[in-house]
């Protein structure tokens, strides 16, 4: 069995600091009706947003590190 690791903190109103094994992210936004914006210490990019019913919606960009 694979042993995880995840935390998740608040940090302020809006935005939360998330670590887990490999990487640590910043995700802000989320409220009651926006969109998500997470940057990943790995340089990957991601926007998400909850839609009513059994509906989601994702979208990752992997950035280039220079």
């Amino acid at each position: 069995m694979a042993l995880t690791f995840r935390k998740s903190f608040r940090i302020l109103p809006g935005v939360r600091l998330n670590i887990n094994r490999r990487s640590w992210s910043i995700t802000t936004g989320g409220g009651s009706h926006g969109p998500r914006h997470t940057h990943s210490s790995t340089g990957r990019r991601t926007t998400s947003m909850d839609l009513p019913g059994p509906f989601g919606w994702r979208r990752t960009r992997n950035a280039k590190r220079r």
